[in-house]
């Protein structure tokens, strides 16, 4: 009896530690599993808690007031050691007083507007016709055959090449900057735009196509939102190109039916010998620059980089 029980008991303490190592590891499994969800929500969480304003000061405004104020002191050493004549390196301080007189007599806004309005007004008047012609070059290999070249061309050709025969064209008037600002900011959008679609995943394509977005609904499903980064990214070359073919049409072609621009101050400043007026000119235009780009396009790559996950709101 005591042999034929045993080999029954040693089978069933076999069975017995068998479920319990396959319990032991089912809930290993089970933990582990819990664990890579855990971690998954982990990356997945958002962190919405507002930054204090002492880390935005320290990041975001201490730098580049820094960078400025080593600019400004680096300008003042030069002008203190006397390395050139004040006529040709004016000092700091003249230059701000020409920014006072200008505020004084109650024309720097002017000036400043002049140019922003039809820099602007232009740059729309661009986005409105380089975004279709992108997306007719980047969706019609006949058309991107025709027009490519020419827009890489084009987009190569400095913007103050156009002046002297816009002028001949169309006069000293505002249709003439306009036409300026277009023949330099068009190619740009447009190449931008083609670029950007170029870089759409095919997949994206496929799948649209299997959910009914073709044609137009696919182009604004499908396409334009797949190809935004590339799009912004022309978009701020445009407005550059926009910025650059202004200043050269407002520096070259002078009238009084024009008003007072950013590049007609730079040049009247010249014509003077007025150093620390042509020094103002200069700042003004790289200050409108910068303060398009940080108010405008910088807010416009953070969100769609938000959007796609790749930048976290803090």
């Amino acid at each position: 009896m005591a042999s034929t029980e045993s080999p029954a008991k040693d089978a069933k303490g076999a069975k017995g530690a068998a479920g319990g190592e396959d319990a032991g590891a089912a809930r290993a499994g089970s933990g582990d599993l819990a664990g890579l969800e855990a971690g998954l929500d982990a990356l997945d969480a958002v962190q919405t808690q507002r930054t204090p304003l002492r880390q935005v000061l320290l990041n975001k405004v201490l730098p580049p007031l820094v960078a400025v104020a080593l600019v400004v002191a680096v300008w003042q050493t030069l002008v203190w050691a006397e390395v050139t004549d004040a006529g040709s390196l004016p000092a700091p301080s003249a230059v701000w007083d020409s920014l006072s007189d200008l505020w004084l007599q109650g024309t720097l806004l002017e000036i400043v507007w002049t140019s922003v309005s039809r820099g602007l007004l232009g740059f729309l008047l661009a986005l409105a016709i380089g975004t279709p012609l992108g997306l007719l070059v980047a969706r019609v290999k006949f058309v991107r055959a025709a027009i490519g070249p020419i827009l890489s061309g084009l987009q190569s050709l400095p913007s103050v090449a156009w002046v002297p025969p816009a002028v001949i064209w169309l006069g000293l008037n505002n249709q003439m900057m306009y036409a300026v600002i277009l023949l330099g900011a068009v190619p740009s959008i447009a190449n931008g735009l083609v670029s950007g679609v170029d870089q759409v995943p095919p997949l994206f394509l496929r799948a649209g196509r299997t959910l009914g977005a073709t044609g137009l609904k696919g182009t604004w499903h499908i396409v334009m939102p797949a190809a935004l980064p590339g799009y912004v990214a022309g978009l701020k070359q445009g407005w550059a190109f926009s910025w650059r073919s202004l200043m050269a049409a407002e520096i070259i072609a002078s009238s009084p039916d024009l008003g007072l621009g950013l590049g007609q101050l730079l040049e009247n400043g010249r014509n003077n010998s007025d150093m620390p007026g042509v020094f103002l000119a200069i700042l003004l235009i790289l200050v409108v620059g910068i303060a398009i780009d940080l108010l405008i396009f910088s807010p416009l790559e953070r969100a769609i980089l938000r959007g796609r996950g790749l930048l976290v709101k803090n």
